[in-house]
């Protein structure tokens, strides 16, 4: 294999569309498949056999699905550029899988050109998305920051958040968590300070949000 060369694994378990991402990658010069995987435990062994500079993963997979299969894979510590090739635009996939390490999420009806061009781009350490979902990342950046205050809560805090969320008054709380209505007001300013809210319906609203 020249070495200059990118070798790449595909992995997915419709062989028809494996097979045509395969021939197309073929096409490239500077590209070599270097394996195929049907489905995730598959992909996670010829990863850690090959090493691969890419690997492209589709997300809906029976048994592993794209999600598991890419933890897995982070989990082994396959730094691969690890793409996602799907048909899924759902902003709730392309959310989870780039906080679980992808560095790519293109969609299946990515131009063929610009598919290569795209895949030689995260070689080089770019992070690389179809334009369909990257208005989804700053949305991602956003639950990182309210994911940040959240989590400087302390347990107490975050129970009464939750129950804000609800629309219990403090009184509700109080009595639910069996504590004083005077020590409910002291975590919900508490917890009011530390997410940056200045009421306690702006707090539930961010807390409701993130949830989704």
């Amino acid at each position: 294999m020249a070495e200059n060369k990118l070798s790449v694994i595909v992995v997915d378990d419709h062989p028809l569309m494996r097979r045509g991402i395969t021939q197309l990658l073929t096409l490239d010069p500077e590209l070599v498949v270097i394996g195929e995987a049907s489905n995730g435990s598959q992909a996670i062994a010829m990863a850690k056999l090959h090493e691969p500079d890419l690997i492209l993963l589709d997300l809906n997979m029976k048994g592993m699905s794209g999600l598991e299969t890419l933890k897995a894979l982070r989990e082994e510590n396959i730094d691969s550029r690890i793409i996602i090739l799907t048909v899924s635009d759902a902003k709730q996939d392309v959310i989870a899988l780039v906080n679980q390490g992808a560095d790519g999420y293109l969609l299946k009806d990515t131009e063929p050109e610009d598919l290569l061009v795209q895949l030689k781009l995260a070689a080089t350490g770019e992070q690389v998305f179809s334009a369909g979902v990257i208005e989804y990342l700053d949305c991602l950046e956003e639950d990182n920051h309210y994911q940040a205050k959240v989590d400087s809560l302390t347990k107490r805090e975050l129970q009464i958040l939750q129950q804000i969320a609800k629309g219990q008054s403090n009184k509700e709380i109080a009595d639910q968590l069996h504590i004083s209505e005077g020590t409910v007001k002291v975590h919900v300013k508490s917890l009011l300070k530390k997410c940056e809210a200045k009421s306690r319906v702006e707090a539930a609203v961010m807390y409701l949000e993130m949830q989704h």
